[in-house]
């Protein structure tokens, strides 16, 4: 069973319809593409990444938590919205290789495409040209192998993780998937994924290599994380700005 089977389950009577008239809407697509990054999101501010009234914000976030696809959770007088579960995260991610690309109109969208290209989240774990880049890396170096469709993490490779501050053992411990790979959606290759990936992932933010931009699933590169990058990967990318 994949990691996708437990949302609406799978067979001849899988209701594709359903989920299509949900992502059918532009303002729905805005959202959940800022809840994307595995974060939480208020409802104005998906009003405002949907370019929509906070009135018909609503409407359309209830719609989302009917259709399972988003949960909320009160804090006090105001509510949270995240994605309801990582398999949305990951059919979603999936979809977007399908998809065409929004048209640029504007700088703004264009700068953002162009920091989405080279450093983004998938959920919670690196994706971009830094995610890609650190596993081919990896298995340049033979830290991880590939092992039956997934990969596992050798000696040498994991003292370098746990060197940067990527506690492994928790990863082993978490119930999914320890390490696999994901097809990116921009360069077409896979990144890391799984428990494995979403503690890289945290510790490349604890670490301050990257900053999550706000709004976005984009990250920027610091000056030290181009610096440690190149070091400890042999990956040439340049800061952010």
């Amino acid at each position: 069973m994949t990691e996708l089977s437990g949302l609406y389950g799978c067979g001849v009577g899988t209701d594709f319809a359903a989920v299509g008239r949900l992502l059918s809407s532009p303002a729905r697509a805005a959202m959940l593409e800022v809840l994307l990054d595995g974060g939480t999101a208020s409802a104005s501010e998906l009003a405002a990444a949907a370019s929509v009234k906070p009135s018909t914000a609503s409407g359309h976030l209830a719609a989302l938590v009917d259709g399972r696809i988003v949960d909320v959770s009160a804090r006090g007088r105001h509510r949270d919205y995240r994605l309801a579960n990582r398999d949305v995260a990951l059919a979603l991610e999936a979809l977007s290789r399908i998809c065409p690309d929004r048209p640029v109109r504007s700088l703004k969208t264009a700068r953002t495409m162009d920091v989405m290209r080279v450093a983004r989240t998938c959920y919670d774990h690196l994706a971009g040209r830094l995610g890609v880049e650190i596993l081919d890396a990896m298995l340049e170096r033979e830290w991880l192998v590939p092992r039956g469709g997934r990969y596992a993490v050798l000696e040498a490779g994991e003292r370098m993780l746990v060197e940067i501050g990527v506690d492994v053992d928790d990863a082993r411990r978490q119930r999914r998937t320890f390490a696999r790979p994901c097809i990116d959606w921009t360069e077409r290759r896979p990144h890391l994924a799984g428990a494995l990936g979403a503690a890289l992932c945290r510790g490349v933010l604890a670490a301050g290599w990257a900053q999550r931009r706000r709004g976005d699933r984009g990250l920027l590169l610091t000056a030290i994380g181009a610096t440690q990058l190149n070091e400890t990967f042999g990956i040439a990318l340049t800061a952010g700005r």
